[in-house]
């Protein structure tokens, strides 16, 4: 990039990340006066979490007027009690910990400016010519030591002169009034250390150590700040807590930093070490020549319509950095401002298992990350007591419900306000990644011990919650397809709600029927819950099936009171194709054809109200239904509305350009730079059990390249190398854990080179010894 983060008063918004899973830190890039902000995954702030009363008495007068077709005097009533017993509450957001700041003189006036983030190391680097000095300073975000590491150099005529302070994160980055900042703010200098803390709302300290080393300069306290002259390098080591005491923190850290003895190469070298090998378990190349254009060159060039290849490239590279630099096992899951939230109260900074987590985490299996997920379980899991609460308090039923939002320090519900208190479906999609991380793996330890446990518990809100119609059918009473509304209960397009409780949507069966289906498959791969596997049978035979409306496009809701309304970011009645594996065109095209024909309207009619996440959502939907073109342009539309010049996405233009919806703050949103690397993925392949589609939505503009490996349900790594100029195809695939065959399949007829048999489009039962490598070779038929 050629020039610093140019934000008003959210820097943070355009610095460049660099992460290791725990500890966060983004880089403005300023010459003179350089901020560093510094976060921690286990800092959050504002929480308010009573105890959840218990209100389930109240579901069978919601259920009566529901289906009486009283549905907005339905509408508040849980709420509505929620609210008379007191209930209020506030989700916690995650709190900036701290800015690291650096201040340089600028004698002659910055020349030749450049900072970069190298995404296969993790570092980040500002550098400058001032005079007959060149200046460069580096950083990355240590993870094997939880380190922060950064080293000023100079080069040339000239020394380093440099102060350094440590402060709250910048003041500005409050956007509430009624929001209450840290208190007890304290920096300390004694020799070479800087010792800073505050404290939080729970009245514990966060704060953070830095140790400036440098062989051949002066250091010297002065006005709160430790200056440095005559160097021409310094070392600073950095070390972040949360949830202690300021002076045993101090101490403790101190003890540890004095022992660092190791340069900065050798340091960043262990980090590589780790960082790469999840960085560089797969690759894509889409046959740039050169590669060297700026992030600002490429986003000048998408503007003008395509997203060029190179940006292509870059965003997916940089979504996998992203998530690499956000997830780390044990820890918390990558939310919605990653590890960079330099907002006070960040808006939407939290889990949001109702589309976003689930996109943020879409790439991790096909793109040879599934260790990356594990942050995922293990946060539901600290979790389960409060989502069991759920289940009980507000519906009485066994299982577990998960709200739509949640934030680390509690699984309880935290938003009371129809649209997400209705809403069933969180813990069946998360099943969904429980699942497949058991088919893209093949653990059977995992599969025994932690997906079908969750599984099962989310079968049982199920059991407990549908209710039988007089058709023999389930109803789902009350229901919500995420955030949308019907039409009949608006008063108009983009018009507030009358009412957002209904019955039947979709999705809610859609996700139930996925959960009934991998739980009887998974039972049988392990010989779990003999005792139950009928019953679960007996309910999926209960759940209705998919309705159609007049133009023969997929219902959103499957219940007569409810009519259509297209103008929404949402998609969740295409569940069943993306992200769901129900229903594709070889199982049944016609019911397949209505899925494309519903997702084909939200673009058509919705387009000024999607966001940026809902346009990477929309490519990858149109990837698995084979239309790779128009995956493309989605991409293309959200290059050119939702994209800052560090690559960070937005959830809407800040612009007014007329693409997505409008508003005059943009909330920072990851979930787009996930979702763009994981549609990406669903272009170049497909796989279900023992089967592995080559290439299913190759875009025209794709002419040649290479992607891999992937990896496959049934865990197969697949390199894809195509040509479309010579109409060649070439893979490698190997089986991780178990011999096997699998049926390969492309999207238009082949010839085999190696002298293999097809039928058509289809190589049929392959066979792959385990851990061996196979090539072949493919013609596109003429």
């Amino acid at each position: 990039m050629n020039y610093p983060s140019p934000w008003w008063g959210a820097g943070w918004r355009e610095a460049l990340p660099s992460g290791n899973g725990k500890i966060g830190a983004a880089v403005y890039g300023s010459v003179h006066e350089e901020t560093i902000l510094l976060t921690h995954e286990d800092l959050w702030a504002g929480s308010l979490t009573p105890e959840l009363p218990n209100i389930s008495d109240k579901l069978p007068q919601v259920r009566s007027m529901l289906l009486a077709g009283e549905v907005i005097q339905a509408n508040p009533i849980l709420s509505d009690a929620l609210k008379e017993l007191g209930y209020e509450t506030k989700i916690a957001w995650p709190l900036p910990l701290c800015d690291f700041k650096v201040r340089m003189p600028s004698k002659v006036g910055f020349k030749q400016y450049e900072r970069r983030l190298d995404m296969e190391t993790g570092e980040v680097t500002v550098s400058w010519q001032d005079g007959d000095t060149r200046y460069g300073r580096y950083l990355f975000v240590s993870r094997p030591t939880d380190l922060i590491i950064y080293e000023i150099r100079a080069e040339g005529d000239g020394l380093i002169q440099a102060d350094f302070f440590i402060d709250l994160h910048d003041r500005k980055d409050v956007r509430k009034t009624t929001t209450l900042l840290p208190e007890n703010i304290e920096l300390q200098i004694e020799g070479e250390y800087l010792f800073f803390a505050a404290s939080n709302d729970d009245a514990t300290d966060f704060g953070a150590v830095a140790r400036i080393s440098t062989k051949e300069g002066r250091l010297e306290a002065c006005d709160g700040v430790l200056k440095v002259e005559g160097a021409e390098r310094v070392l600073i080591y950095i070390r972040l807590f949360v949830k202690g005491e300021r002076n045993a923190e101090w101490s403790r850290i101190r003890s540890q930093l004095a022992g660092m003895k190791a340069e900065y190469s050798e340091l960043l070298q262990a980090h590589v070490q780790e960082h790469g090998r999840i960085f560089h378990a797969s690759s894509l190349d889409l046959g740039v020549e050169g590669n060297l254009r700026s992030n600002e060159e490429l986003l000048l060039e998408a503007y003008r319509g395509e997203a060029p290849l190179e940006m292509v490239e870059k965003m997916w590279a940089y979504g996998r950095y992203l998530l690499i630099s956000c997830s780390r096992e044990g820890g918390h899951p990558c939310h919605l401002y990653g590890l960079w939230c330099g907002e006070y109260e960040g808006l939407w900074a939290f889990n949001m298992v109702n589309e976003n987590l689930q996109m943020i985490y879409w790439q991790a299996l096909s793109g040879n990350m599934p260790e990356l997920l594990l942050t995922v379980f293990d946060y539901m899991e600290r979790l389960m007591d409060d989502f069991r609460t759920n289940a009980r308090s507000l519906y009485g039923c066994r299982g577990i419900y998960i709200p739509a939002p949640t934030a680390p320090d509690s699984g309880l519900l935290k938003h009371p306000i129809p649209h997400i208190l209705h809403w069933t479906g969180g813990a069946g999609w998360v099943a969904q990644h429980y699942y497949d991380y058991y088919l893209y793996t093949g653990d059977l330890d995992f599969l025994r011990h932690r997906a079908l446990p969750f599984l099962r518990e989310t079968a049982m809100f199920y059991e407990d919650f549908f209710i039988i119609g007089e058709d023999g059918y389930y109803i789902s009473c009350p229901s919500v397809s995420p955030e949308n509304v019907p039409a009949n209960y608006r008063s108009g397009p983009k018009s507030d709600a009358t009412a957002e409780i209904t019955i039947n949507a979709t999705m809610d069966f859609a996700i139930a029927k996925e959960v009934l289906r991998n739980l009887i498959d998974g039972a049988g791969k392990v010989h779990a819950y003999p005792d139950e596997v009928d019953k679960w049978k007996a309910m999926l035979k209960r759940i209705p099936p998919y309705q159609m409306n007049e133009d023969g496009s997929v219902r959103e809701w499957m219940h007569p009171y409810f009519t259509e309304y297209n103008h929404h970011r949402h998609q969740s009645h295409i569940y069943p194709v993306f992200p769901g594996i129900e229903v594709n065109r070889e199982n049944d095209s016609e019911l397949y054809e209505a899925f494309i024909a519903a997702a084909k309207k939200r673009l058509l009619i919705g387009l000024n109200d999607q966001t940026g996440w809902s346009f990477a959502h929309m490519a990858n939907h149109y990837a698995r239904m084979g239309e790779g073109d128009l995956a493309l342009e989605c991409l293309d539309l959200l290059s050119r509305s939702c994209v800052t010049n560090n690559f960070f996405t937005l959830h809407n233009d800040w612009r007014k350009m007329g693409i997505g919806l409008d508003m005059d703050w943009a909330p920072f949103q990851i979930d787009a730079n996930m979702g763009w690397s994981a549609a990406v993925q669903e272009m170049m392949l497909f796989s279900l059990p023992g089967k592995i589609y080559i290439l299913p939505a190759l875009p025209t503009r794709w002419r040649k390249g290479k992607v891999g490996p992937l990896l496959t349900r049934g865990a197969v790594e697949v390199t894809v190398s195509w040509n479309q100029d010579v109409d060649s195809v070439q893979l490698e695939l190997i089986s991780r854990n178990s011999s096997q065959a699998v049926d390969v399949i492309f999207p238009q007829p082949v010839i085999p080179i190696d002298g293999l048999r097809m039928q058509g489009n289809k190589l049929s039962n392959l066979r792959l010894v385990a851990g061996k490598p196979i090539q072949l070779s493919f013609k596109f038929g003429v």
